[in-house]
């Protein structure tokens, strides 16, 4: 494929991502394959310079890989200026996918010295914190709807905004049978999940994100957080006000759409 081709839709897909505009569609051949999906990822994110503040896996609904036939989720880097406090507000529009709830981690930057492969037993050791967040997802084009998990991970992984709620101090929580729910009262919309449904576990989602960080050489120098997937799937977003998230033994996190 032409790089002069790529490099011009990444550059359209950049300026939109940093202005919060919508632009046309990208050519489906950008993201029908998660090679090529994963190659525009990487080349949008190396134009922007704009702080890291961690990573995401998406995809990891083992339903989904299945229904889009794919072996395994993805991640993205997540920007600080898209990491919001909790109870805070986020702006949608009519490319808004919808919304969703996870467990995120506090990874110790040494975690980017080490040289042993990553396993779910010895990944403890590099969380410090863990906490109930909100993800927004949606695109930056005219599109609507999931026909390949290229279509999220080639626009920044569909990430719009990041809300987490109040941090807990890792103490081996176990966190691969939570029950979880997100609700809006004012429109009586409640979805019931679970923590077991993101690619086996929250735990091997994290496992997943740091094995790729190590493969594709990516280092911070700060602590960064790691957010594992949905537990309640892509949640439409019925109507405006405030979505409430809870996981149990974790606590809750909120925010405002208008």
């Amino acid at each position: 494929m032409n790089d002069k081709n790529i490099n011009s839709v990444a550059n359209k897909l950049v300026k939109a991502f940093l202005n919060n505009k919508i632009i046309s569609a990208i050519p489906g051949r950008y993201s029908k394959k998660m090679s090529q999906a994963d190659k525009l990822r990487k080349l949008c994110e190396k134009k922007i310079t704009k702080p890291v503040i961690g990573f995401k896996a998406g995809g990891t609904g083992i339903p989904l890989l299945k229904k889009l036939k794919e072996k395994e989720p993805f991640y993205a880097s997540v920007y600080k200026h898209n990491f919001l406090k909790n109870k805070k507000s986020v702006r949608i529009n009519k490319f808004t996918l919808g919304i969703e709830l996870e467990v995120c981690y506090l990874i110790k930057k040494k975690f980017f010295d080490s040289k042993n492969t990553i396993t779910k037993k010895n990944i403890v050791k590099y969380i410090t914190h863990m906490a109930p967040c909100i993800e927004v997802v949606g695109y930056r084009q005219r599109k609507k709807g999931i026909k390949s998990l290229g279509d999220l991970a080639s626009d920044f992984g569909a990430n719009v905004k990041f809300i987490i709620g109040s941090k807990k101090k890792y103490r081996n929580i176990k966190a691969n049978n939570l029950k979880t729910n997100i609700s809006n009262k004012k429109i009586s919309q409640s979805v019931n999940g679970n923590t077991g449904t993101v690619y086996i576990d929250p735990i091997n989602a994290l496992r997943f994100v740091l094995t790729k960080l190590k493969k594709d050489k990516v280092i911070l120098n700060k602590n960064f957080y790691v957010f594992t997937g949905s537990t309640v799937g892509v949640v439409p977003i019925l109507g405006k006000g405030i979505y409430k998230g809870s996981i149990e033994k974790l606590g809750s996190v909120q925010t405002k759409i208008i």
